[in-house]
């Protein structure tokens, strides 16, 4: 699949989202510029529609569809927040929703999913993985003829997600670095189009947890290489990314980290604690890499992305409890 949106395909997204999204704040943080000797800005999509970022590209993709295709109706995978904005959409056209979730999907995104929805979605929660029910709604697209929403691996979605980076370089036209998760890759991916067509020098750079690297470990020799899946506080990032993506990523993208469980769990405290955030495991995995030293920032004006707020009351107790300063 050839998969190249530009800098006006985000413009276009920016004009149809005006008004149905946040213009969400990007915020300097005292806290990490002085921990990192850099300027540090955050900018916290955990505050959007939806508790994520995800709501920008779903809502842009189920908007694009042809009559027939609303009709016919739509099945997605999604670890939570894609899933989340589908649904919003499908509510609003009258649209029908097959959502595949896997078993690690936290049980406050779950409840989003079918609320935001109504009874325009049937919610199926599938294997364990990702990976396992991107697999079922594959099947079903087969099987009944929907249309298949990827939540990354499309133009629609990756503009729409480029929209944030817009709106960062809005705010801090000065960014000369710009950090964000990288699961499937359209988050990543779009941020980076909006960026360095009005940065070219910034760098862009990925973060995944070591639970689940496949860019990581692809990136040097440039194919998707296979690694072993594990769980991971980042849910939203867990799961295997496409050749398409991996290809656009090697046009702009600087390089990929992998950061440590425990460093996304320092991350979330410290977001709680000094800012009084609530940020998800896959928001987090930015602040994460500057906080272990992943990424030289030291220096430089830093955007981070922070993706979204949708984690389990009880899995950020625990998290707090474990990291009191």
């Amino acid at each position: 699949m050839q998969l190249d949106p530009q800098v006006s395909d985000v413009l276009l997204a920016a004009r149809f989202l005006r008004g149905k999204v946040r213009h969400t704040p990007t915020e300097r943080s005292d806290a990490l510029s002085r921990l990192s000797g850099a300027d540090v800005f955050l900018k916290w999509e955990n505050q959007q529609i939806c508790g994520s970022f995800k709501v920008r590209g779903a809502l842009n993709k189920m908007f694009s569809l042809s009559e027939k295709e609303r009709a016919k109706g739509v099945v997605t995978a999604s670890s939570g927040n894609h899933a989340q904005g589908i649904a919003m959409a499908a509510r609003s056209l009258s649209t029908k929703a097959v959502i595949c979730v896997p078993g690690v999907c936290p049980q406050t995104k779950r409840e989003a999913i079918t609320r935001l929805g109504g009874d325009f979605v049937e919610l199926r929660v599938i294997g364990h993985l990702y990976d396992d029910a991107e697999d079922e709604a594959h099947r079903l697209q087969k099987e009944d003829g929907m249309t298949y929403v990827s939540s990354y691996e499309d133009h629609f979605i990756m503009s729409g997600a480029g929209t944030l980076g817009l709106e960062m370089m809005m705010d801090e036209p000065e960014i000369d670095m710009v950090i964000s998760p990288a699961g499937g890759g359209g988050l990543l991916n779009g941020v980076a189009i909006a960026v360095k067509a009005l940065r070219p020098d910034a760098e862009i750079w990925g973060v995944q947890s070591v639970a689940s690297n496949p860019y990581v470990v692809s990136w040097p020799g440039g194919k998707v290489l296979e690694v072993n899946y594990e769980d991971s506080l980042a849910d939203g990032l867990t799961g295997s990314i496409p050749q398409s993506l991996l290809d656009l990523s090697r046009k702009r993208v600087t390089g990929f980290v992998d950061v440590l469980e425990s460093d996304i769990a320092k991350a979330i405290a410290f977001l709680h604690s000094r800012h009084h955030q609530v940020v998800e495991g896959a928001g987090a995995v930015g602040v994460a890499a500057i906080m272990s030293g992943k990424i030289p920032v030291k220096g430089k004006r830093v955007g981070v992305v922070i993706s979204g707020g949708n984690i389990d009351q009880e899995r950020l107790l625990n998290i707090l409890k474990e990291h009191r300063e």
